[in-house]
């Protein structure tokens, strides 16, 4: 009997299945490119906006939210695989009525370059963004976009998500995070003596403006930090018992106090610092040693003007202080940037930890005075000596038989840290620091100290919790080169092979 021939279904449901693929997926393809839809398929989703930023823009959608970007359009940014995620978060945003995204380049459109900083102190580069509501401006720096790592510096995590949130949460705010200078007691005004300080602070993204906190009897609500500086009164009881309320319910206080010729001690100011596990003393600091003087602003050698250190701190001990803003200025000392150095200064001292409550408070020197091995090479030698100034006489004895000579570092500066409140206190023995009278042409390294020490105070880039958005990367490691191509061998030969097999017996037995 004649058998009859089978016929194999198989190359017809091959076919066919491939002419579905094509009717499925090539018209979604073409209707998701024409409307720019995404499909995230990113572990952190870095193209698709957080729930929090969505809910953030739900309830600030009746604001007029305006973002710009120094790029000439966002189709660089699309066709650039390491910028993607910066373009879809913008074209998110622009999709929300109250939100407009504009892209130019600032030399090509100076008036709106300047309408975004008026006075020239922000800054504008390539690739910066701009957040605008009403008149509150902030500005979001290229390079904190993304976080760059690895050897060669490649973009591997996103933060731009909850940098721009952070802003339009500020914006909408109503105004930018201020940064107080107390009046009253007799200080040099901001905007004239300390204007230069006053626009590094600016560039920065905060808000400056003096406040005479007796007569106001209250610390403002949108108080980044407080700064006291070059007092030469004592401040009130009442201004007192307000900054250490300030800190005990985590506020930041910075207090630059050079030396006095007050009579009288600041027993108010003294009972802020003595909380906080620090003490003033009533001197001025000069240095006798001749090859640790420097020279001050008029280029003469000045007692007044001379070498210390910044304060080497562990993190283990201090965990809560800014141990690696001074293991980054010692860098930039190392590398010749700055001269390690202060000028007309008065010493301070971290109180023994029966007296404050060392349990609370963490506190530890931020800079101190040097000695010198080059007088006598088999000692350690101090050479700094403290004038008695303001006080009275028993700060005045201190100063003379306590400190002045003493055979150990006279702290300079000091931070302090609340572990409950999360408040935080950095003081420093001089104000002339901030102030161009008395700065001399080289860079001191306490100057650029208490322009830095801002962000340890408060940091501008408000968090919204996002974290840095990373790519993910999958790697194997090996032991050798005979293993990896083993498993080279095993990944794609073997596979190879079986397909080719495959392929024959399907070739052998397609008419069977």
């Amino acid at each position: 009997m004649k058998n009859k021939k089978k016929f194999n279904f198989s190359g017809i449901v091959a076919f066919v299945c491939a002419v579905l693929v094509l009717l499925i997926f090539v018209p979604v393809n073409l209707i998701a490119t024409y409307r720019d839809k995404v499909f995230d398929m990113t572990p952190s989703k870095q193209y698709t906006l957080d729930s929090r930023t969505k809910e953030l823009l739900d309830d600030t959608s009746d604001k007029n939210i305006e973002i710009y970007c120094m790029w000439e359009k966002l189709q660089l940014l699309q066709d650039n695989p390491e910028l993607l995620a910066l373009y879809h978060t913008l074209t998110e945003l622009k999709s929300r009525d109250n939100i407009s995204v504009t892209c130019f380049i600032p030399d090509e459109d100076p008036d709106l370059a300047r309408s975004l900083d008026p006075n020239g102190v922000l800054g504008i580069s390539q690739g910066d963004i701009f957040v605008k509501c009403g008149d509150v401006i902030k500005r979001i720096q290229n390079d904190k976009v993304y976080v760059r790592s690895g050897p060669n510096g490649e973009m591997r995590e996103y933060a731009g998500e909850d940098l721009i949130a952070g802003a339009i949460k500020t914006c909408t705010s109503g105004s930018l995070p201020t940064i107080y200078f107390l009046t009253g007691h007799g200080e040099k005004s901001v905007n004239d003596a300390y204007s230069f300080y006053a626009n590094q602070i600016k560039y920065d993204n905060y808000s400056v403006a003096e406040l005479n906190l007796d007569e106001a009897g209250a610390i403002p609500g949108n108080t980044a930090s407080i700064w006291l500086v070059g007092p030469q009164n004592d401040i009130t009881a009442k201004e007192a018992d307000m900054l250490i309320g300030f800190l005990g319910n985590g506020g930041s206080v910075a207090i630059l106090a050079g030396p006095s010729e007050t009579e009288g001690r600041f027993r108010n100011l003294e009972k802020v610092l003595s909380k906080y596990g620090i003490e003033l003393d009533y001197d001025i600091v000069s240095e006798t040693y001749s090859a640790s003087q420097l020279r001050d602003h008029d280029g003469t050698q000045n007692p007044n003007y001379f070498r210390a250190e910044l304060t080497n701190l562990d993190k283990d001990s201090f965990p809560d202080l800014p141990v690696q803003l001074n293991e980054d200025l010692m860098a930039l000392v190392d590398k010749g940037y700055f001269i390690s150095g202060i000028f007309n200064a008065r010493s301070i001292g971290v109180l023994p930890e029966d007296q404050y409550d060392a349990t609370r408070i963490e506190v530890a020197s931020a800079f101190h005075t040097s000695g010198t091995y080059a007088i006598d090479p088999n000692k350690y030698t101090h050479t700094t000596l403290c004038k008695p100034m303001g006080g009275d006489a028993t700060t005045a004895e201190n100063a003379e038989k306590n400190l002045s000579g003493a055979d150990f570092d006279l702290d300079l500066a000091a931070y302090a840290y609340d572990r409950i409140s999360g408040g935080k206190l950095f003081v420093i023995g001089s104000n002339d620091l901030i102030d161009p009278d008395y700065m001399p042409a080289a860079g001191y390294v306490t100057t650029q100290l208490v322009i830095m020490v801002n962000t340890w105070l408060y940091n501008t880039d408000v968090e919204m919790g996002l974290g840095n958005k990373a790519n993910a990367y999958d790697t194997m490691n090996f032991k050798s080169a005979k293993e990896a191509k083993r498993v080279m061998a095993l990944t794609t030969i073997l596979p190879g092979t079986i397909m080719v097999f495959g392929i024959l017996v399907w070739l052998k037995r397609r008419y069977a």
